[in-house]
């Protein structure tokens, strides 16, 4: 771990490959530490934080004592915790499953918060998340939060209503100590952005022309436009690296030759193609049930498939809104609103359960900025 900063610090919980931690960094927070279960996920989430503190630790069997030593901080020095409990057992998609035992991770969140007595946290999660089936699971979490916090109202928010070219929706908890904290008002941390929306088409601006046979990592390595656009979503692209965040080696290629990681192909049948070409802008696949970018419009929920524990089953993608093919996993990772220079896992696998499992940066970076702000 790199030396403490004066910044404010944060602990990001369930980090996954660092979609909430890349909006910590880029707020002016100090990320000192990330925990996740998944190996290969804080493996590659410490290519791109390579100066925080990384547990591969099970939050579940964690204390708050034990995570405060990790980071170097005692009790009540803590100014953020964050995360995004894993959802599948939360989720609208699949079997909606309120006995799933991965459900249980959602209190731990709030368990630690009163083990640590952060100065405010951050905890996100899918929609279902507030069905009827889930309300016990929820009140008995919240219950866990100290009483002299102060809990926002729970809101659902849209990630392009904050920038970002998805229309992925998520729920966040917020809540602050009022006696460590100025109080965060709840209609200026949520309101929309007014930067200009950002759409398929924009984001995917200056990607190559994919290939099928480009299947191999070092392939995926390709060169892009250095300017497709203008404007914060352009601009992040490729700047805004906050000190000590990012891998040495693709910040280099991009600066220095343009290069980008992830371009990798798949190989589709002949009759694949056609059918692929048969669906509209917007529409969905009769056989695959993989939507159809709209080019003008937003991507919508990008999912991630599942673990080898659970059958490693590879989850539907979008279809390209001009090609006949499914999206490579930088041109999902723009869509979700990460940076060219951030890395993920060199398999397609790999790579798109990390970013469909990831909180939108843009979005995550949006509400921590205005938290971060009462700090000032």
């Amino acid at each position: 771990m790199g030396k403490a900063s004066n910044k404010p610090c944060v602990i990001d919980l369930y980090a996954g490959v660092g979609g909430m931690s890349l909006g910590v960094a880029r707020a002016g927070f100090d990320l000192r530490a990330a925990v996740e279960l998944d190996g290969i996920a804080i493996g590659t989430h410490a290519i791109n934080f390579p100066t925080s503190r990384h547990l591969n630790w099970d939050v579940s069997r964690t204390s708050g004592e034990a995570l405060l030593e990790a980071a170097g901080l005692t009790r009540g020095k803590l100014d953020g915790l964050v995360g995004g409990p894993p959802c599948q057992g939360f989720s609208d998609i699949g079997k909606r499953a309120s006995d799933d035992p991965r459900n249980s991770l959602f209190g731990d969140f709030f368990r630690l918060v009163n083990e640590v007595r952060p100065r405010f946290f951050i905890a996100e999660n899918v929609p279902g998340i507030l069905a009827d089936r889930n309300g016990s699971i929820v009140q008995k979490a919240l219950a866990r939060i100290p009483s002299n916090y102060v809990l926002l109202g729970i809101r659902e928010v849209a990630a392009n209503s904050m920038g970002a070219p998805t229309s992925r929706a998520r729920v966040f908890f917020v809540g602050y100590d009022p006696n460590e904290m100025e109080p965060p008002m709840e209609s200026e941390l949520f309101e929309k952005i007014d930067t200009g929306t950002v759409t398929v088409g924009m984001a995917l601006a200056g990607l190559p022309i994919v290939r099928s046979d480009w299947q191999a990592e070092a392939q995926g390595w390709r060169r892009v436009d250095p300017s497709p656009g203008h404007g914060t979503f352009y601009d992040k692209l490729v700047n805004a690296v906050p000190p000590g965040v990012g891998s040495t080696t693709a910040l280099k290629r991009l600066r220095q030759a343009h290069e980008v990681s992830g371009n990798l192909g798949t190989k589709h049948t002949d009759d694949v193609i056609q059918r692929f070409r048969s669906v509209r802008q917007g529409e969905t696949d009769a056989v695959s049930r993989a939507p159809r970018l709209s080019e003008h419009g937003f991507c919508p929920t990008l999912r991630a498939g599942t673990a080898a524990d659970r059958g490693s089953f590879q989850a539907v993608r979008p279809i390209h809104f001009r090609s006949p093919r499914v999206i490579t996993p930088r041109e999902a990772a723009r869509l979700q609103g990460f940076p060219d220079w951030f890395q993920f896992h060199g398999t397609k696998w790999h790579s798109f359960r990390q970013i469909g499992n990831s909180v939108s940066p843009i979005l995550a970076e949006t509400l921590l900025s205005r938290i971060r702000s009462k700090f000032d």
